[in-house]
């Protein structure tokens, strides 16, 4: 249900369930949990690619686990498959990318838009789906998009449950870029090798800081700044960064 490798500095989670559209089963939450754990204990994965196989990228919750009796109720559905997910993404101080390769519905759109940076092929599509079967929003849905889009639209698309298209969803800031279908694939790993290429640190800390923004004020985010520019001047990347600007020549960062 999901496949994990290592390749070049980059630890490639793809969910692998087509046949249901990658729709969560517990066992499927479960094994992406454990392969962000490996991503965050393992210090040569030094950036995160979060794809599928097929042509959707996740379609949310499998209903028919949901609807089973002697399946998990929707009280464990969230509290131990969905909320995990999304904090492992928030937590491990390594940039995610989420590679949309196609619909995106309801968890599978709210888990996508936790990741730090989000591109989608142009056939792609973004739905929250939950208004449709009476739920809300979950997995930091009602979070991350209303300060993506804004609130009023981040309503009206919960509410309405409409489809937005790869090119609106760049259009109105709720991802980061799109790729042409042909070119998808290999874009959205460019971008993630190249992340695994830079000063790791440097990039955790930066996610700590925006992970801290949505709650701090001017001084406590400029305190927070001050003491994590402090960390990241004490690191060998930034050691390196500065000799290789002034030897004219690219840095080799080593993540440390």
């Amino acid at each position: 249900m999901i496949q994990f490798e290592i390749l070049n500095g980059v630890g490639k989670i793809t969910l692998n369930r087509p046949e249901k559209y990658h729709s969560f089963v517990r066992k499927m939450a479960l094994q992406l949990q454990d392969a962000l754990d490996k991503c965050n204990e393992d210090k040569t994965v030094r950036a995160i690619l979060i794809t599928a196989t097929g042509k959707a990228f996740c379609a949310g919750q499998d209903l028919g686990e949901a609807t089973d009796p002697n399946g998990p109720d929707l009280t464990q559905m969230v509290q131990e498959h969905y909320n995990p997910i999304v904090r492992k993404i928030r937590n491990i101080e390594k940039p995610v990318v989420a590679a949309v390769n196609g619909v995106a519905a309801g968890a599978g759109a709210s888990i996508a838009l936790a990741c730090d940076i989000v591109v989608a092929c142009e056939s792609a599509s973004f739905i929250q789906a939950f208004s449709k079967i009476g739920l809300i929003p979950d997995s930091g849905g009602t979070f991350f998009l209303p300060r993506l889009v804004g609130i009023q639209k981040a309503a009206a698309l919960m509410m309405t449950a409409e489809p937005v298209s790869a090119k609106d969803a760049e259009a109105m800031g709720m991802i980061y870029k799109v790729f042409s279908d042909e070119s998808f694939k290999e874009d959205s790993w460019k971008l993630a090798s190249k992340l695994a290429k830079m000063p790791t640190k440097g990039l955790g800390l930066t996610k700590r800081l925006l992970n801290a923004s949505y709650s701090s004020n001017l001084e406590q985010q400029l305190d927070m700044e001050d003491k994590c520019q402090t960390i990241a001047g004490n690191t060998s990347d930034f050691k390196e960064g500065i000799e290789a600007f002034f030897e004219k020549r690219k840095p080799n960062f080593k993540g440390e």
